[in-house]
């Protein structure tokens, strides 16, 4: 395993991309999360990043490409709506679920018809991509179902050797995966919140935006459980979040409190949040990581409330709690 730093180097970022031509996985940062990138060409490549991650191979990848003017290599039909959101929001936090061009492997797709593509923002990743040529599928650089990577070290720790070269980005500044919509049929649906929120894809589109079915269009980040660390998430109101941690402690737990300010309980390690939703999506993970260094067998988190990247907030946290919708 090799790391560049976090401006990486350009013969760095040339070395990655001699490694994704080889068949091997590289670890790179978007705005996001760190994504396990291999060729979106390679089958052979795509089923090695579903056995590092051990994800089930019908749970599909992201192709992460370097513009919109490559879509049509994946996508076989692009809609009006599609090209308006990609126009306002690309390089950024938004995947695009669409029809599947002729050719993209099952591998990237989990067999289904439709493929999820984006363009990523972040420099490392944009420079990662111009050099590679193609696309990168891509999902978080972490274990199936554990918390995303926002810094190299988290990739580092949960794969260790497994990944051919990890390309050291620093700190990703949104730190919740991209917002989903799909678009397979024509019809503007969200199926992940994120940076990118409800109102601003509907001020784009100038009409709502729906719900997508949970049983609907096959996407990352769909199952009941994911994003969670090793420790339990328990979800409390916040106005009985401090008195359940307290009592969780005293019954022997070793407890975490994710919130803005501390417990007054001294056997319950504080995890901190910062007063602003936007600073609390970006350090979210890093305080689920937290949880995991400390040993923590339960962190007891309160949802957000409000709309925006809060709904992407809320839907982590369940997530993380197992309380998603199946």
């Amino acid at each position: 395993m090799s790391r560049g730093g976090p401006t990486c180097s350009r013969p760095e970022v040339e070395r990655a991309a001699r490694v994704l031509a080889n068949g091997g996985l590289v670890a790179f940062p978007t705005e996001t999360v760190y994504g396990l990138g291999a060729s979106a060409r390679d089958p052979g490549a795509l089923r090695r990043i579903f056995s590092v991650k051990g994800r089930p191979p019908d749970h599909p990848l992201i192709v992460h490409i370097a513009a919109s003017h490559h879509l049509l290599a994946w996508a076989s039909y692009i809609p009006d709506a599609a090209r308006r959101l990609a126009d306002a929001f690309w390089p950024g936090p938004l995947t695009l679920i669409l029809p599947k061009a002729p050719g993209v492997p099952d591998e990237v797709t989990g067999g289904a018809s439709t493929v999820g593509v984006r363009v990523p923002a972040h420099p490392v990743a944009q420079a990662l991509l111009r050099h590679f040529g193609d696309g990168i599928a891509a999902p978080s650089a972490n274990r199936y179902g554990r918390v995303s990577p926002t810094r190299a070290r988290h990739v580092a720790d949960a794969l260790g050797d497994v990944v051919d070269l990890i390309l050291d980005g620093g700190t990703c500044e949104i730190g919740l995966e991209s917002t989903i919509v799909d678009l397979s049929d024509g019809t503007p649906r969200l199926l992940r919140p994120g940076a990118i929120t409800r109102a601003m894809l509907e001020h784009v589109l100038g009409s709502s935006i729906s719900l997508a079915n949970p049983h609907g269009t096959p996407a990352p980040g769909q199952k009941p459980s994911h994003y969670a660390p090793k420790a339990r998430v328990v979800l409390a109101a916040a106005e009985q979040a401090e008195a359940t941690a307290a009592r969780l402690a005293a019954e022997g737990c070793r407890v975490g409190h994710l919130a803005v300010a501390p417990s007054h309980h001294p056997a319950v390690w504080w995890l901190p949040l910062s007063l602003t939703v936007d600073k609390q999506a970006a350090s979210l993970y890093q305080r689920l990581h937290e949880a995991d260094a400390l040993q923590l067998d339960i962190v007891v988190a309160s949802l957000p409330r409000g709309h925006g990247i809060a709904e992407a907030i809320a839907d982590r946290l369940i997530r993380a709690a197992g309380l998603g919708e199946s």
